[in-house]
């Protein structure tokens, strides 16, 4: 059987989906004897390759830049999976939503800063008005609540996902769980 081509990015979120994901821990040995890893923060690739089979996406659209990874990622994944709640809920992200930006930047970095009270202007993603989840930006295929999703969780999906079935999350996860 040839191996799916499998990624994983996160995008505004803490890592606990991913962290969740190593969870796995033994069985991680199964899964990757069927996919080949060819993206994620786990691995050094820069570019996300074109004809990925599946794809998990952690983490709200928060910026500019979030926004530019979903949609090339979108179009690059045959099966996108919106992994944990801030990518399908925008969750702790979204929390800043009822804030204005200035104040949220005026915060971090002139009131809470020992040194360097300055807001950064290199490098830095421009911050969208409101931090929102994935779907809202592109299609998903199969949502993975859980703030991180359970591990055993993960490998269902994961497994499912290599045998060609979407998988029925039905009771299996649910918000923060």
């Amino acid at each position: 059987m040839e191996k799916i081509k499998f990624a994983t990015i996160w995008l505004d979120g803490c890592s606990g989906c991913h962290m969740s994901l190593l969870d796995i821990d033994e069985r991680l040995l199964e899964v990757f004897s069927k996919v080949e890893l060819v993206y994620g923060p786990l691995v050094d690739f820069k570019e996300f390759p074109r004809g990925v089979d599946v794809t998990f996406v952690e983490g709200a659209i928060s910026s500019n830049e979030d926004e530019e990874k979903i949609l090339e990622i979108r179009n690059k994944t045959k099966i996108l999976v919106s992994f944990g709640d801030c990518a399908v809920t925008s969750n702790i992200p979204g929390m800043r939503n009822y804030c204005k930006i200035k104040d949220i930047m005026q915060r971090a970095y002139i009131e809470n800063a020992d040194i360097k009270d300055k807001t950064p202007n290199i490098g830095i993603p421009h911050l969208m008005p409101q931090s929102r989840p994935i779907h809202e930006f592109v299609t998903v295929d199969v949502f993975l609540p859980g703030c991180p999703p359970p591990a055993d969780v993960i490998y269902y999906t994961i497994s499912e996902l290599v045998e060609g079935r979407i998988p029925d999350l039905t009771g299996r996860t649910r918000f923060g769980q």
